[in-house]
């Protein structure tokens, strides 16, 4: 099995956090990007070596600024397997259930919607185009036009954010009954808006005690309404979760298609130009624009630990050390000792997982089991 990735780097708007490609273009540079997209497929599907395509991922930018024909269209390219996941996002700006009911035509059987907060001054600092009455609307189109398995986002650590606010946010995403929920941590990326405007004094990042609450309350509400954490930032009612985003925790080869998209076929990445006119004018000229990078044994294994750990499956150390050899694995047990004792993971019959203490402190424990080829 195999997915596919289509980069939609449109936007009317950009968000204030955002750090992903994207931008605002016109017609013709669509046309044109769409035609390089179909082509770049074309070329490169045999880097899948004929793997069923069993999972289809629209992201951004903002895919739903594609009329569903259009999407339609790459989809078919696609050519997926009976019963494959077909994911959109969409801004809740641009749902109607008639836009909806049409993607599901085209064989879209899957949205995640970006809320980010159910709060209007909230929304309005983080620079989206919808408010909260619009964001509940679409959700109830979506569901009218006959597709449940929705996907919501959410953020937490937004400045100014207060604990009620967030419980609010939860509570109301919980009640239009969502399939799967991700909630992210507000981080201050380099070149945005939002770190520029921390760096001027004219916002303040939220502490870390009120982080840590924020994140106690995302864990204990979802949890009581039966949404189970499968992976540090997604949680999702049973059987729901995103099949396309765990398999790439699970190092199942994708190709991603479109500029700065990047494909990993298990032992090599590709990476995309974040450059619309370069991507479509290699593309266009050659079938393909990407670099390779051919990584290590060591940084596939920092890789390998590191998504593992993230999700609730955890990591299997005799997996580890058939895929690495000895020397991986035991560089790696020595290096959980310490985290162990700290109650920052746990290991049961083999397999190693984060405690939720352990979680809030993931960067930290993922960096000191990483390998040091030096």
């Amino acid at each position: 099995m195999a997915g596919i990735y289509f980069h939609i780097p449109f936007c009317k708007k950009k968000c204030i956090y955002c750090d992903f490609f994207s931008g605002n273009f016109s017609r013709e540079v669509k046309d044109r990007y769409l035609l390089a997209m179909m082509r770049e497929l074309e070329v490169r599907r045999k880097e899948l070596k004929g793997e069923e395509i069993a999972t289809v991922y629209f992201g951004g930018g903002t895919p739903s600024l594609l009329f569903p024909d259009e999407i339609g269209v790459l989809l078919h390219s696609a050519g997926c397997c009976k019963g494959a996941e077909v994911t959109v996002e969409v801004n809740p700006d641009d749902v109607t259930a008639e836009y909806i009911a049409n993607l599901r035509k085209v064989g879209v059987n899957r949205i995640s919607m970006g809320v980010q907060s159910f709060n209007d001054k909230e929304l309005k600092l983080l620079g989206r185009r919808h408010n909260a009455r619009k964001a509940i609307d679409a959700a109830k189109a979506i569901r009218y036009a006959g597709i449940s398995n929705l996907s919501i986002d959410l953020i937490y650590g937004i400045p100014g954010q207060s604990e009620q606010s967030w419980r609010k946010s939860l509570e109301q995403a919980i009640a239009l009954h969502p399939k799967h929920i991700s909630a992210y941590s507000l981080t201050y990326e380099e070149g945005t808006l939002l770190s520029r405007l921390r760096d001027e004094g004219a916002i303040a990042e939220v502490d870390d005690d009120l982080s840590v609450r924020f994140f106690d309350m995302l864990l204990d509400t979802l949890e009581a309404n039966g949404y189970k954490q499968y992976e540090i930032s997604n949680f999702s009612l049973p059987g729901k979760q995103s099949r396309h985003n765990s398999a790439y925790w699970q190092f199942t080869p994708y190709l991603g298609i479109g500029a700065s998209a990047h494909s990993f076929d298990g032992k090599v990445r590709r990476y995309n130009p974040s450059n619309l006119s370069l991507y479509i004018n290699k593309v266009l000229e050659q079938g393909v624009a990407y670099e390779e990078e051919h990584e290590t044994l060591s940084q596939l294994y920092d890789e390998w630990v590191m998504t593992r750990l993230r999700t609730a499956k955890g990591m299997n150390l005799k997996a580890l050390g058939e895929r690495f050899g000895e020397s991986y694995l035991a560089h790696c047990r020595k290096a959980m000792q310490p985290h162990l004792q700290q109650g920052l993971i746990t290991i049961t019959r083999g397999v190693v997982r984060l405690t939720r203490k352990g979680v809030m402190l993931s960067d930290m424990v993922f960096r000191d089991l990483f390998y040091d080829e030096e």
